[in-house]
């Protein structure tokens, strides 16, 4: 309950700059493992793999926290909303936010910022009543 306030997505933003500015040295694309499947193929996964599998499982936490109602939920979009354009703005201007992985955590944000109104506004529209209308028989 005490995380309704708080985007999720926070996290791999933070994880990227830190891995990108503390330790400028790693690549995103180098692989981090390899694991043999049946097939023959081996399957690698590389860091950015990774944290945009976590980005996407938060997502779903961020699409989940959407569907309440009320006072949060306002300022848990606005913080959505403000996290996007501060990744908006670093991947503009920042050297180290110009690379796939980054880009593709800012389309994670943004379909966050989307689909986290869509989902309130229509959330909102079937707990809206009208009250004193009388129906009239005949």
């Amino acid at each position: 309950m005490f995380m309704l306030g708080f985007p999720l997505l926070l996290v791999p933003f933070a994880i990227y700059n830190i891995i990108a500015f503390l330790m400028p040295g790693v690549s995103w694309t180098d692989p981090v493992t390899s694991v043999h499947m049946m097939s023959g193929a081996d399957w690698t996964m590389s860091a950015g793999d990774m944290l945009i599998v976590l980005s996407t499982v938060l997502l779903f936490g961020e699409l989940m926290k959407s569907t309440r109602i009320g006072v949060r939920s306002v300022v848990d979009h606005g913080l959505s909303l403000i996290l996007f354009l501060a990744m908006l703005v670093e991947f503009i201007l920042v050297k180290q936010a110009g690379s796939s992985t980054f880009f593709l955590l800012l389309v994670i944000s943004f379909v966050d910022v989307l689909g986290g109104f869509a989902v309130t506004l229509r959330s909102a529209q079937r707990d809206l009543s009208v009250e004193g209308v009388e129906r009239v028989t005949s």
